[in-house]
């Protein structure tokens, strides 16, 4: 396999589909293009016509949403447990995640992902509300599946990957939270891939100066 992804700093959707790779075990080759250049269009495009990232390649096989690219990777690796084994818990897995991919676009706008800055920002009122929806979601998802482990679910499931950059922003942002999401954005970021995907940004020579 190849993964097509954006820089480590500041591409969140490449990360969720990362970690959900890496989750896998499963060996791949990584491609990463820089954001925000004169080429960068041309070279996403020369993987897939959508002319975004993440993009995930196995054999023939393109495969261009990190949603998507997660559910491929939960059915050719059951035994990683990418979405709980209990069907309920599952259900809820995937629609924390859903409201991940298409939700909190005040939060995304005004809190980007920048994994190597520390920039404290109150939130306005569009942002707070997105925080406080995402905060609940947590504490609803831990106490009531989470007794397995630190993470949503307890085992780390593509819902965590669909939260991790959330989690990346409220450190960039010194976002004050109160004592189950604080713990469980301690959790994500100490999460050894999750560590591995923030020394490589760090190491990164791109900078975007408004991402």
């Amino acid at each position: 396999m190849r993964l097509v992804i954006g820089n480590k700093n500041y591409s969140s959707w490449s990360l969720r589909a990362w970690l959900a790779l890496v989750q896998t075990g499963l060996p791949f080759d990584e491609v990463v293009i820089p954001l925000d250049r004169a080429d960068t269009a041309a070279a996403i495009r020369a993987y897939s016509p959508a002319g975004k990232v993440p993009v995930l390649l196995d054999g023939g096989l393109t495969v261009w949403d990190s949603l998507a690219i997660g559910e491929y990777l939960a059915e050719q690796a059951p035994a990683a447990g990418l979405w709980p084994a209990d069907p309920e818990a599952r259900a809820v897995a995937r629609a924390v995640a859903a409201e991940m991919h298409s939700g909190f676009a005040a939060l995304r706008r005004e809190m980007p992902m920048d994994v190597r800055t520390r920039a404290p920002k109150t939130p306005d009122a569009a942002v707070r509300a997105d925080i406080d929806r995402i905060v609940a979601i947590w504490d609803d998802c831990r106490a009531r599946f989470g007794a397995g482990g630190p993470f949503l679910f307890g085992p780390f499931t593509l819902a965590d990957a669909a939260y991790a950059p959330v989690a990346s922003r409220f450190v960039t942002y010194e976002v004050a939270l109160p004592a189950t999401a604080r713990a469980y954005v301690d959790a994500v970021m100490a999460h050894p891939p999750m560590r591995d995907w923030v020394a490589a940004a760090a190491e990164e020579p791109w900078v975007i100066d408004d991402p």
